[in-house]
Parts: C-alpha cells; structure tokens; sequence
C-alpha cells in the first residue's frame, strides 16, 4: 500500500465504510486508529470492521444454533475474504495483500466468540486466559500484521507473544468493566476458583446493581485488576519495537483500557453499579500523551 497512491473506486469505497464503522462503533480504539497514517489506519480499519461483525453474532439476540451458524459463514468470510459484494471484505482482501495481515488470526476470535455461545464460566486462570487469547490476543496479532515492523528472527516471535499479552491484558479489563452486564446476561467470566477462594456468588440485588458481597467482591476485582496490570506491563514492551506512530497507536489503546482498569481498581463499586468508562476528555488526553511520548522518542 503505497503512501499517496490512488485506490481503485471500488476499494476506496470499501474502505471508507470499515472507516465508518470503526468510528462509530470503536469507541476506545478509534482514537489509537486516528493517530496512523492514511494506509495502516484504512488496514486497521478493515480488521477493526470484520472483528465487529464477529463479536457481534456472538453477542447478538439470536439462538444458539443460529449463532453458531453464523459464526461459521464469518470464519470463512474473514479467513478468506473473496465476496466483491462486501465492502468489508473487499477492503480486507485488499489490505492482506499489501500488508502482513495473518488472516488466520480470525479463526481463532471466531472460536472464541463460540465458546462465548457455548461456555457460561471458567473454572481458573487458564480457561480464561485459553479465552482472551482467542478472542483478543487475536487481535493483537492482526494489528502486528498491519503495523508491520521491520523485525527479524526472534524479535519477530517476540512481537507477536508481546501483541498477544497486550490483547489479553485489554480483554480482562473488559471482563471487569462489563461484569454486571454479562450476569445479565448469564455469562461469568471471573475464574470459578477465585470466586470460591475470596467466597463470593455473583447475584443482582433489588435495583439491578451486583451484591457487593460485603466488600469481598470489591477484593476479587481488585485481585483480578493486579493481574491485569502486570500483563500491561508486560505488553507495552512491544512499543519499542514498532515505528513511532504505530507505537502511537497501540499506545493509546493500551493506555485508554489502562487508565480504566486503574479506576476500577481503585474503586470497584462503580462497575458493580454499571458499565465503568472514560470521558472523552481523558480518552483525548491519553492518545495526545501517546503521540508525543513516540515523536520525541
């Protein structure tokens, strides 16, 4: 993808509508997005486009054997992006070509979006952990693929176990931030085994909010938020190897889902109440200290 060439129309429109997309609908990741330049963020984009579709059958209204249906179709679609009808695959198909996009990732995020159809728990650390691999270390992974460092050999193995660990420490900040609304939802993703070690049953009480278990679930959270952390920091050793304003954007994301994780950890009341999030103001402070943490490295 050559910086300042002229897309086909047709390839340019595809973009433009993943670009649609993950503006409307990424709503942490579109400010790392912003900050690539014109090509890599129309690649991300694209990959950003196909995840949604995924995660979206997965968290969709329709029944289980019609999920996993669809699943099924979105594997293939995303595996191997072929149908000229589509603009998010049109724009995928493209952006493989040109960049080292491992499409293959996806069948792994489509296995985990299975196994959110049919798992409602995980016993310990490692079932969950199996879990975030597949259905965010995937996409560590596709992002490597489109920022493209120029490693080789071992770095390159490093990168994609650092890309991997930064997409796992994201998605347990996101088990935390949604907990009340997966129980909704009958889903628990906090390992069995460290509900049982601090002695908490997840249950709503009269006004929707999550029994706070006399302060013990407050203890889990903050249990779970530590481990979090340390893969963050852990993850954000890829940084040094990308050029600077894909470490901008990987950066930013890392840092928007941090900053979250250490407001939940420093009150875990919130998300027991609701779904814990950032203003936008913050979220804009994070990506400008991303982009110039990187430019003045």
């Amino acid at each position: 993808m050559i910086a300042g060439a002229t897309l086909p129309p047709d390839i340019a429109a595809a973009y433009r509508t993943c670009e649609q997309i993950t503006g409307e609908q990424a709503r942490n990741f579109a400010w790392g997005i912003r900050l690539l330049p014109g090509a890599k963020r129309r690649a991300l984009s694209a990959v950003y486009a196909m995840a949604r579709r995924i995660d979206d059958i997965g968290d969709g209204q329709l029944s289980d054997e019609h999920k996993l249906a669809e699943l099924k179709a979105a594997r293939r679609a995303a595996t191997d992006p072929e149908d000229p009808d589509d603009p998010v695959q049109v724009a995928l198909a493209h952006a493989a070509t040109v960049l080292p996009i491992p499409l293959d990732a996806f069948d792994e995020l489509v296995d985990g979006c299975e196994m959110d159809v049919t798992h409602r728990s995980y016993r310990d650390l490692t079932e969950l952990i199996d879990y975030c691999r597949c259905v965010a270390g995937s996409i560590g992974r596709l992002s490597l693929g489109v920022f493209d460092p120029p490693l080789r050999g071992d770095d390159v193995v490093e990168a994609k176990r650092l890309a991997n660990t930064l997409g796992v420490a994201l998605q347990l900040t996101n088990i935390l931030r949604d907990i009340r609304e997966d129980l909704a939802a009958g889903r628990v993703y906090l390992p069995t085994k460290d509900l049982e070690l601090f002695g908490v049953e997840l249950q709503t009480t009269g006004d929707g909010s999550i029994d706070p278990q006399d302060g013990r679930l407050a203890e889990v959270i903050r249990f779970e938020a530590a481990r979090a952390a340390g893969r963050y920091d852990e993850g954000l050793r890829l940084l040094p190897m990308l050029d600077w304003r894909s470490a901008a954007c990987a950066g930013a994301m890392a840092g928007i889902y941090r900053e979250l994780l250490g407001r939940i950890a420093a009150d875990p009341t919130i998300v027991m109440r609701g779904r814990a999030a950032l203003p936008t103001r913050d979220k804009l402070r994070v990506a400008i200290r991303a982009m110039a943490r990187r430019s003045s490295a």
